[in-house]
């Protein structure tokens, strides 16, 4: 019988799922997710390969697990940024820069696009977890258009587009220039969405 890690067998199931997910991440980073076998990522998480399948049945599976993990850490945290900005236009910058903070490895990984090399069912629950965070956009867009701060729009168009631009921006490693390109996409998210923005007072 493997050994237990942690004091109970749930959280040995955590532990084990969490150092599977950072093992596959680490590895994202470095390659396409096509060209990672299973076996790869178990020695990489210090795992053996048959253990695995107690928690994922094959590779696609532990990828949804892991960008379920991801999603779910990081709408959390962005509901709590969002939770004391009741102005729509800051709402609207806080969204921005934390996608811009979030590495989305099913986005910038290596390698051909992920959506590319998975099963159509693969693909479909990735596009769900878009979903998932394209809601709250398009919540803080309503809440702009019933303001007056944005123009009626086409949400599904200026959704997609919005999201379309963040997805593919990346802050790199200097902090000023990631400070620059954070301000820059801020800009140009509240130009794309009509942000009624009040000049500055001298």
């Amino acid at each position: 019988m493997p050994k237990i890690i942690g004091g109970s067998l749930a959280e040995h199931r955590q532990q084990t799922r969490h150092k599977l997910f950072t093992a596959l991440a680490a590895l994202m980073d470095e390659r396409g997710f096509d060209s990672i076998t299973l076996a790869e990522i178990a020695a990489a998480a210090g795992i053996g390969r048959t253990a695995v399948y107690n928690h994922f049945p094959d590779k696609e599976s532990l990828l949804v697990g892991f960008i379920n993990h991801e999603t779910e850490q990081y709408v959390a945290s962005l509901e709590r940024e969002l939770e004391d900005v009741d102005d729509p236009v800051a709402q609207m910058r806080t969204y921005v820069r934390a996608r811009m903070r979030l590495k989305r490895v099913f986005h910038l990984a290596p390698g051909p696009e992920l959506r590319t090399v998975v099963s159509r069912s693969t693909a479909r629950q990735l596009r769900g977890h878009a979903d998932i965070v394209e809601t709250i956009l398009r919540r803080i867009i309503v809440e702009g258009i019933s303001r007056g701060q944005f123009p009626e729009q086409d949400l599904d168009v200026t959704v997609s587009l919005v999201n379309s631009c963040l997805s593919g921006r990346s802050l790199g490693d200097d902090e000023a220039g990631r400070a620059a390109a954070c301000r820059a996409t801020e800009a140009f998210v509240l130009r794309a969405v009509g942000a009624r923005i009040p000049a500055p007072t001298r």
